[in-house]
């Protein structure tokens, strides 16, 4: 589990910096340009939430450490950097801008998201994850949802419950 936290922090920290290198290779004034500053090619494409998950498959190939992790777990990283690239650039729902986004260190990572999980996966204090397996649990909350087609297994739609490893 560490080491998820470990690959998703350096996750986060890469779709940041390609939104900063995307924003400072193009951000020039609107009257000159200097060719120092600022690239004669023509501008690459500004990154979004669609084309950094889209890029999670590149990633998965380049750095095989990274299929270990389930694909909710990587994709909600990469909605986490655009919610906050969001928050930063246009602001919140009142118009006030939050800080610039910061890098997170080493350990500054602490929490990873499944977005659904299936019926049946809590035992006790037992939760039973994906590609990660039985872990610990203490249970904070739970809505449940049911499609009218009752032969489709039900899902938790939102869950939330604090993990510990329980390994030393």
């Amino acid at each position: 589990m560490l080491q998820w936290l470990e690959l998703l922090r350096k996750q986060y920290n890469y779709r940041l910096g390609e939104r900063f290198d995307w924003e400072r290779l193009n951000k020039c004034p609107v009257d000159r340009c200097s060719l120092v500053s600022c690239s004669i090619a023509p501008p690459k494409a500004k990154p979004n939430y669609y084309s950094q998950q889209h890029d999670l498959l590149h990633t998965k190939k380049l750095f095989p450490e990274y299929t270990a992790i389930h694909s909710q777990v990587l994709q909600d990283c990469v909605k986490r950097v655009d919610q906050t690239w969001q928050r930063f650039i246009q602001g919140d729902s009142n118009g006030k801008h939050s800080g610039r986004p910061r890098f997170k260190g080493k350990g500054r990572y602490h929490s990873f998201t499944y977005t659904q999980m299936k019926v049946g996966c809590l035992d006790g204090k037992r939760l039973t994850l994906p590609k990660l397996g039985a872990v610990n649990s203490r249970r904070q909350s739970c809505k449940c949802w049911a499609d009218d087609d009752s032969s489709k297994p039900k899902r938790h739609k939102s869950s939330m419950f604090w993990l510990w490893n329980s390994s030393p």
